[in-house]
């Protein structure tokens, strides 16, 4: 007689408004596995996940955990019921101890005290179980992001969790904590625990899960075990159509230095120094790439070239002559462009409409209109040609860009600034939660604009995409360069550089 699965989804349906994100779903996880989702943006990955969760409620459809059918109203419910999420962005209280995090919302009692003693020896016990080493007393904000994670895993454990859904767990770690992390994964699997991992890193998929499903607009198109399977065939399933997985270009062909950072010391703030004393050139026709796990200064190195932040000192120089003082739309007049980090804070503005942001930063060029009077026939002609030829889905200018997919609305972000045809480029995490289709365009486009002959510093926490795309690869620690490398340097020797560990 065969096991009962952990988790079983029958007929589960969701609707947004005409957005059909979840389209008749069956899926069976088993219990003692850990099993992979993996999909295009917008595919419905999170939503099914959320209607697991409670935070949604299927439209129809029965959810049944252990083999018994369960209505899972909210988050409580989900977790009573066994289930523990660990979100992409941790749910941490920065200034509270680690215990203190752990019972947050499950102190046990009016009497903390008591509550306390028992939480802590609870959580010995998960740490050694689980190897899930870290200090109980320890502030949040103070651990690194890899013990951070730990945390959540031991909250979600803490409350009984036999099944823990990961959301794009790895995508702030460094390759030995994602490694670490993997471990920790099959120690939970290995003593019984159900582990759904969400990501889009199909490599990831390969190295850990058991068995993987591929959903494509909604609908769960493909179940496979991973030991059956490539990543090939998961990519194509995934787009519906074959995928370059790899980064195709020539030899780079650099000229004269375009931008140069000299002596730059960058504080945020608090006045805590990010980025201190860094000096590097780049140059016509090269990608120079900054790895670094988040949280290294990179983010401040930035901002203070795009004229977004204030340098403490140092000089920035862009065609030779200084640019420190100048703001982000005076850096645009001087063929300075930003792809920022953060699209939703930074890139764009969700409640405006498609075309609106097309031109965003630009609104003030003649071909928009003169003055305060803006040509709105002019702005949406030259969005629609954006979105023709950067294939933006759905082809609608007019649509509002919260409705876009996170894909989507990034390409409407590089669309706007590469089709600016600029000197020097800023690029941050260009892929950020983008799907592997559009991670093949983008790109793609960025080759081309340095075969063009454009200076492009590129940002990024995703090191293959670092050792793919750079000419020259920077590596950042503590606010500090503390090595350069060739696009032909390991992952070991780098992943070592960006823990502060001289490679």
């Amino acid at each position: 007689m065969s096991q009962i699965p952990a988790i079983e989804l029958v007929g589960i349906d969701k609707k947004f408004g005409a957005v059909h994100a979840n389209k008749d779903i069956n899926l069976t996880v088993a219990k003692g596995s850990i099993h992979g989702i993996i999909g295009e943006n917008g595919a419905g990955k999170s939503t099914l996940m959320s209607i697991i969760y409670g935070f949604y409620h299927a439209d129809s459809g029965e959810i049944r955990i252990n083999g018994n059918p369960i209505a899972i109203r909210d988050s409580q419910t989900a977790i009573s019921a066994g289930i523990g999420m660990v979100h992409q962005h941790f749910m941490l209280v920065d200034n509270f101890t680690v215990l203190e995090n752990v019972m947050l919302g499950a102190e046990g009692g009016a009497l903390l005290a008591k509550g306390v003693v028992a939480a802590r020896a609870e959580l010995t016990r998960l740490e050694k179980d689980y190897g899930l080493d870290v200090d109980p007393d320890a502030l949040i904000e103070e651990l690194p992001v890899g013990q951070q994670q730990r945390v959540e895993i031991l909250k979600a454990m803490y409350r009984g969790a036999e099944i823990l859904i990961l959301d794009e767990p790895t995508g702030v770690l460094t390759p030995a904590e994602a490694d670490n992390l993997f471990r920790i994964l099959r120690v939970l699997r290995d003593q019984g625990k159900t582990i759904i991992l969400i990501t889009h890193k199909l490599r990831e998929i390969m190295a850990i899960t058991d068995t993987v499903s591929v959903m494509r607009r909604g609908e769960m198109v493909a179940t496979r075990k991973t030991a059956e399977t490539t990543v090939e065939e998961l990519a194509e399933l995934m787009v519906g159509r074959r995928v370059l997985l790899r980064v195709e270009k020539g030899a780079a062909n650099p000229g004269e230095i375009l931008l140069s950072v000299r002596n730059l010391t960058v504080k945020d703030g608090r006045g805590v120094t990010m980025v201190d004393n860094v000096s590097f050139d780049v140059r016509a026709g090269e990608i120079v790439g900054i790895a670094g796990v988040a949280g290294n200064g990179q983010s401040e190195l930035l901002e203070a070239i795009a004229g977004i932040r204030k340098p403490a000192s140092g000089e920035i120089l862009l065609h030779g002559k200084p640019i420190g003082n100048a703001d982000p739309a005076a850096l645009r007049e001087l063929g300075l462009a930003h792809i920022p980090e953060d699209r939703h804070h930074m890139g764009l503005v969700l409640k405006f409409e498609e075309y609106e942001n097309s031109m965003l930063g630009y609104h003030r060029d003649r071909k928009y209109g003169r003055g305060a009077m803006l040509d709105l026939d002019a702005m949406r002609k030259d969005a629609i040609e954006k979105i023709e030829k950067y294939d933006i889905r759905p082809p609608n200018a007019r649509l509002k860009t919260a409705n876009f997919s996170g894909g989507n609305q990034q390409k409407i972000v590089v669309a706007r600034e590469i089709e600016r045809d600029p000197q020097a480029l800023l690029i941050g995490q260009p892929t950020r939660g983008v799907d592997i289709g559009a991670i093949e365009f983008i790109h793609r486009r960025i080759i081309e604009m340095r075969d063009a002959g454009k200076a492009i510093l590129l940002v990024s926490v995703e090191l293959d995409e670092i050792r793919a795309l750079s000419d020259r690869i920077l590596v950042m620690f503590a606010g500090h360069i503390v090595g350069e490398k060739s696009a032909e340097a390991g992952e070991q020797t780098l992943g070592l550089m960006m823990a502060g560990i001289a490679a």
